[in-house]
């Protein structure tokens, strides 16, 4: 996904308890490991979907999906609640609960796509934890 300065512009303050820099670094470190991923013809890293999905759904973005009949613009949809609705607080609480309940519940012990949700919504919701990728300095001084 191609993100601009429109998109980080965008971001609601009141769906992050991090900095919105902090968070806009994440976001942009996920996007771009993913496309690199998908270009080298890797399989899917679901825990980095995961991450990209959040990220998405809290910055409230608009994303490209790919449809039978072609493409189509649409709000991202919440990571495991599935709600089209934009994020807001309580929306971003209820979702963490159903992310914990998901991982609790799954107990594979190899992280997946709940995993990356849930680390993603326990830093930037809960600020409990690490970020849930780690950011190299290139992308950091790009969004700094």
């Amino acid at each position: 996904m191609e993100l601009t300065a429109r998109d980080f512009e965008r971001i609601p303050r009141h769906n992050l308890r991090v900095p919105v820099r902090e968070f806009a670094r994440v976001w942009l470190a996920a996007e771009r490991r993913g496309d690199a991923e998908e270009a080298a013809g890797l399989p899917e890293d679901s825990y980095l979907t995961g991450v990209q999905t959040t990220c998405r759904w809290l910055a409230n973005a608009i994303v490209t999906v790919h449809r039978p009949n072609g493409p189509v613009r649409q709000w991202a949809h919440a990571p495991l609640t599935d709600t089209s609705e934009n994020a807001y607080e309580e929306l971003v609480e209820l979702e963490t609960q159903a992310a914990e309940l998901a991982v609790a519940r799954s107990g594979s012990g190899q992280p997946g796509f709940e995993d990356g949700a849930l680390a993603t919504l326990a830093w930037a919701w809960r600020r409990s934890g690490v970020p849930p990728i780690e950011v190299d300095q290139t992308s950091a001084k790009q969004t700094g």
